[in-house]
């Protein structure tokens, strides 16, 4: 590994670095490519690209993977691809009720994992379990496979002590997570580079570098989890807002709920998380006189058409359309992708009634957009703060070719 580049070089080292970073994602984009191919996807000339795969190369980026003939005439093209080995990543997902690391390669595959299933204990001891799953998942590699781990991300929600009555979880049992930046406390007790994000901009970030990103640089991302959550993505990068919270679905205003089960507002108003959520499935199922503990409780109920199940989705789309209307309105995106913590037909079922319900609100002139669903479900969080190492280390975006940081952060770029 090199030493640390913070992108303070010439343009032309700038230029260079961002050249290379949109050829790794053509080789995402392809799976295996020829020179030539590279030169046309890329929008560069044969030399340009011919001295970048040799730098890829020297550098274990890539790998040579065999042949094919080009036409009727020539000599037979080599076939480039990504190496699996080129980089790692290690992924660690915060939730108010568990906690999941994961350890990545560079075509996005899971090496490994670990989990804990429980109401989120108090930072330092999440700090010491995190720090010994981390160490689990540099044990599944060799000695060289560490020195290209690119580094930990960390994805988690950044209000995790609010909106706990809405999610039905005891009000006192995040008091201390208001205070702490977790990622920079973990930062201090391991010797690699941590990147964060809100999960869901982590989950964005997954999206647009292994999964539907392959297809579509643009797409407004939405995940049904304990809460409603969401991300931008325009021309490639995922857009953060000024704390790191754009595409804050939870928090959109809605009317309130008609269902029983749902709590009192406290004004005229309610957010949409307490309408749009599986906490609120769960809850109304519940209130239904369904036993729901755990996730596969939850998704026997939706597999065999629970009444309450019907009526929470009839409420849940009420709320979310013209939500959903509101932000395709001002972002002018052709896209949807969708994907949630679990499935059992669910995911169908509501990326179906919402393309109908938009339908009916879509005003004169404006078309609608297409529903894709995600490619993670449950592994979504995780695999986003996994990611984040990888996004900033190797992705194409703009700021590159003005120098910029890796990340507002300031976490330095990781070269190899």
């Amino acid at each position: 590994m090199r030493s640390p580049h913070i992108g303070q070089g010439s343009n032309s080292v700038n230029v260079r670095r961002y050249n290379e970073r949109l050829l790794l994602k053509a080789l995402r984009r392809a799976g295996s490519a020829s020179k030539a191919d590279l030169a046309r996807l890329a929008n560069l000339t044969g030399t340009a690209v011919g001295s970048i795969i040799a730098s890829l190369a020297e550098a274990k980026l890539i790998e040579f993977t065999g042949r094919r003939v080009e036409g009727q005439r020539g000599q037979p093209a080599s076939l480039i691809r990504l190496d699996p080995r080129g980089a790692f990543g290690i992924g660690v997902r915060l939730d108010r009720m568990g906690i999941e690391t994961v350890l990545v390669n560079f075509v996005g595959e899971v090496l490994g994992r670990r989990s804990h299933d429980t109401l989120l204990p108090p930072p330092a001891a999440v700090l010491e379990m995190v720090r010994q799953d981390i160490d689990a998942m540099q044990e599944l590699l060799s000695a060289s496979e560490r020195q290209r781990l690119a580094g930990v991300g960390v994805g988690q929600p950044y209000n995790l002590g609010s909106w706990l009555r809405e999610i039905g979880l005891p009000a006192d049992a995040f008091h201390a997570w208001a205070e702490v930046d977790f990622a920079a406390e973990l930062g201090r007790a391991i010797a690699l580079p941590v990147f964060s994000e809100n999960d869901c901009n982590a989950a964005t970030i997954a999206e647009l570098f292994y999964g539907c990103g392959r297809q579509h640089d643009s797409f407004v991302y939405l995940f049904l989890g304990p809460v409603i959550g969401g991300g931008i993505a325009v021309d490639g990068d995922c857009l953060r807002g000024r704390t790191g919270n754009a595409g804050d679905f939870a928090v959109m205003p809605v009317l309130p709920s008609r269902l029983p089960s749902a709590p009192a507002p406290t004004g005229a108003w309610d957010i949409l998380l307490t309408r749009t959520s599986l906490s609120a499935l769960i809850r109304h199922l519940r209130y239904r006189g369904e036993t729901v503990e755990t996730r596969v409780d939850l998704e026997a109920c939706i597999a065999r058409g629970a009444r309450a199940v019907d009526e929470w989705v009839d409420d849940c789309v009420d709320a979310l359309a013209p939500a959903l209307r509101s932000v395709l309105s001002v972002l002018d995106s052709s896209v949807v992708v969708f994907d949630a913590d679990t499935d059992a037909g669910l995911i169908d079922t509501l990326m179906q009634r919402l393309s109908d319900a938009l339908a009916a609100i879509t005003p004169e002139a404006r078309g609608l957009p297409a529903f894709v669903r995600g490619s993670f479900g449950p592994d979504a969080g995780a695999i986003g703060a996994a990611t984040l190492p990888m996004f900033f280390n190797f992705s194409p975006r703009t700021g590159i070719l003005k120098g910029a940081s890796v990340q507002t952060q300031e976490v330095s770029y990781v070269a190899f």
